[in-house]
C-alpha cells in the first residue's frame, strides 16, 4: 500500500537526519508527491506509486522539468524499490562521511 511505503521512508530518512514532505503546490497538478531532504543539502523529488501503478504525462512532464533545473526525481513502487533507494542514500551518506 502507497500509504505504508510512504511510511516506511519518512522513518528511515528521518533516522539519517533528513525529511520527507509533501509537497503541496496549488496550481501545478502532477509534482511528486514528495520533497526527500537530507542533511547536506541534498534535495530528491519523490513521486509514491503502488506496485505497477503509473505515471501520468502530467507526472512525467514534471519530472522532467525538475530534471533540467538540475534536480533529481524518481517514482518508487512498492516497498522492494522503497528498501532499494532507502539502501542507496545510506550508501551514500557512507561514501560522503568517508565511512568506507
Amino acid at each position: 500500500m502507497e500509504k505504508d511505503v510512504e511510511a516506511y521512508v519518512r522513518r528511515e530518512v528521518e533516522k539519517m537526519g533528513g525529511k520527507l514532505l509533501k509537497w503541496v503546490c496549488p496550481g501545478n497538478d502532477g509534482v511528486p508527491d514528495r520533497i526527500l531532504m537530507l542533511p547536506g543539502g541534498r534535495i530528491w523529488f519523490i513521486e509514491f506509486k503502488d506496485d505497477g501503478g503509473k505515471v501520468s504525462p502530467l507526472q512525467t512532464y514534471w519530472m522532467d522539468e525538475l530534471y533540467n533545473l538540475g534536480f533529481s526525481s524518481f517514482v518508487v513502487r512498492g516497498m522492494a524499490q522503497a528498501k532499494t533507494l532507502i539502501g542507496l542514500l545510506q550508501d551514500r551518506r557512507s561514501e560522503e562521511a568517508g565511512d568506507d
